[in-house]
């Protein structure tokens, strides 16, 4: 049975660049990305410093060995279905359940979030826009 999987619409970095999140070290964090999230490596580099593209559905991101502290970083993700995007984090590894989803609004947009920590240092919140 194939799990489905939710559709990660938009990338929102908490600093400035979501195409360069701080990591100490790349090729350790990819496999939380790929296993986890369902990230795929679309590109690497080594200079200015090692660094890596990863993306899904219609978004994009970067992990960077840039210096910076990856505790002080991460994205917001806009997704299509909260539930489905947790459901496919918990059939990944992830262990959170619904009442992990808590309301937050930004501005005058309201949102159903939940928060993943990868082991990276990085933090993301990964949320579904409420209508009305």
């Amino acid at each position: 049975m194939e799990t489905v999987k939710a559709i990660f619409k938009n990338a929102w970095p908490y600093q400035q660049d979501k195409m360069n999140l701080p990591v100490k070290d790349v090729e350790a964090a990819i496999p939380f990305y790929e296993k986890m999230m369902n990230f795929s490596v679309l590109s690497r580099k080594d200079e200015p410093y090692k660094s890596v593209i990863l993306g899904r559905d219609k978004i994009q991101i970067g992990l960077s060995e840039n210096g910076s502290d990856p505790e002080q970083d991460g994205c917001f993700f806009e997704v299509d279905n909260i539930i489905t995007a947790l459901k496919e984090l918990n059939a990944n590894g992830f262990e959170k359940d619904e009442s992990a989803i808590a309301f937050h609004k930004h501005g005058d947009t309201s949102w159903n979030v939940f928060f993943i920590v990868a082991p990276d240092g990085l933090c993301y919140c990964v949320g579904e826009k409420l209508n009305g």
